[in-house]
Formats: C-alpha cells, sequence, structure tokens
C-alpha cells in the first residue's frame, strides 16, 4: 500500500486546508462529487480542476492546477491512472503539499517521483473514508 497511516494522517490533519480536486465537475453522479463534499463538512476548502472550470459546492473551478491563484495543500487526482502521473508532476510544479490518488488511481513511477520531490502522497485510498478512520473528529 501506497501511504501508510501516519502519512495519511498527517495529509488529512497537518498539511492545510486547500485541496485541489482534479476531475471534479458538477456532475452529481461522479464520485468526486460527493468526496468533495464530505471534505467540506471536516472543513477543507475545495477547489474544482476540470476542462470546464465549473463552480461546485460554492467553489469556483478552475482547468488546470497551474491557473489557480493562490496555494494549494492537497492535490486529490479522480482520473485515470493513464492520467495521474502528468497531475501528480503539476502539482510537485505548483508547490503543492501533497498528492492524493482515489480509489483505483494508482502509477507507481509517479508515486516514487512526487516522493522524490519532497511531496507527501498516498494512492489507491479515498479521504471520505480515511476521515472517519484516521482524521479529526469532526461532523
Amino acid at each position: 500500500m501506497y501511504g501508510d497511516a501516519a502519512t495519511t494522517r498527517k495529509i488529512l490533519t497537518e498539511l492545510g486546508d486547500t485541496w485541489a480536486i482534479v476531475g471534479l465537475s458538477a456532475n452529481q453522479r461522479r464520485a468526486a462529487y460527493s468526496v468533495a463534499e464530505v471534505l467540506q463538512r471536516y472543513g477543507k476548502r475545495i477547489v474544482p480542476v476540470h476542462p470546464k472550470a465549473e463552480t461546485v459546492h460554492g467553489e469556483q473551478g478552475y482547468a488546470s492546477l497551474a491557473e489557480i491563484p493562490f496555494d494549494v495543500d492537497v492535490v486529490d487526482v479522480f482520473v485515470n491512472s493513464d492520467l495521474a502521473g502528468a497531475v501528480a508532476d503539476e502539482a510537485a510544479a505548483i508547490e503543492a503539499k501533497a498528492v492524493w490518488f482515489q480509489l483505483d488511481v494508482i502509477d507507481e513511477a509517479a508515486y516514487d517521483r512526487t516522493r522524490a520531490a519532497g511531496l507527501d502522497m498516498v494512492m489507491d485510498k479515498c479521504p471520505a473514508i480515511e476521515f472517519p478512520r484516521l482524521g479529526p473528529t469532526n461532523s
């Protein structure tokens, strides 16, 4: 498993509250939509990143990580594994503190590059599952 419990907890509780969610659109049937809602309940500011740059859950969207005009703490990745590595590289380029690959998003080379760049990372996990397990007590 990529990203032990200590790293997962650190990302959830210590690295900051601004989460860019790559692949988040206004499509309520997509997992990213409900996970973003959970993150907001835990006090995180979500930033939708999607080519449509839609406003989601009251937050302005951006077409890419590079277009976000403020610091991002965590980049949460909801794209196919074959696209995820490029997103992890972009996260390092914008100096995010961590990258989170969602369930079934796996790219071992990207994991190694991201860790080598000094970012914390977990892969093949969901914060909506991990928060109740490892995060702070919140509603």
